[in-house]
């Protein structure tokens, strides 16, 4: 009789099936773990430029709230510069934050954008958040006012909220 080595195709053929299986099993539990960690990093977003905000009024009561996101961060990655903060670049969110203003920058899988009244001093924002690619980095959208609650609108597929009273119409995030 002739000596028996390795595996036969049968053998590895069902070996491949179940780790096939496995895989059409794990990967959308994956999936759907990663759209969860990109949106609670957006709501954090959310709430880091809420809170950016109100130390924006405080140290800059005449110019209001901040009008962009750029003006609540610091003017380049290396942080805020040696001569200080300045009402363009106040240095209150990190710099990633301030430059995800589209689906190409995006932070965590969000891109952000800010709305204001356009008055001076501004007393008004809107901080919004939508999913850099809708169903895969993320279903919800998250917006938020001067009031700082966080608000979300269960299907964002389009940009950020930015505008108040939209904003107001969505559920509040618990």
């Amino acid at each position: 009789m002739r000596e028996r080595r390795g595996f036969s195709l049968i053998e590895l053929l069902i070996v491949v099936a179940i780790i096939l299986i496995i895989a059409a099993i794990a990967i959308p539990n994956l999936l759907r773990s990663r759209i969860s960690a990109n949106e609670s990093s957006a709501a954090s977003a959310i709430r880091t430029i809420s809170t950016g905000q109100v130390s924006y009024i405080a140290a800059y009561p005449s110019t209001g709230y901040s009008a962009t996101l750029a003006a609540l961060g610091p003017p380049a990655a290396t942080g805020c510069p040696a001569t200080g903060p300045t009402s363009t670049n106040a240095c209150f969110i990190d710099y990633q934050l301030a430059q995800a203003i589209t689906a190409g920058t995006a932070k965590s899988g969000y891109y952000y954008g800010m709305g204001s009244p356009g008055l001076t001093p501004n007393p008004g924002y809107t901080a919004g958040a939508a999913p850099g690619v809708f169903n895969q980095s993320g279903v919800r959208g998250f917006c938020s006012n001067e009031d700082g609650v966080v608000h979300f609108n269960p299907a964002q597929n389009g940009a950020p909220t930015t505008v108040s009273a939209t904003c107001y119409g969505y559920a509040q995030l618990q």
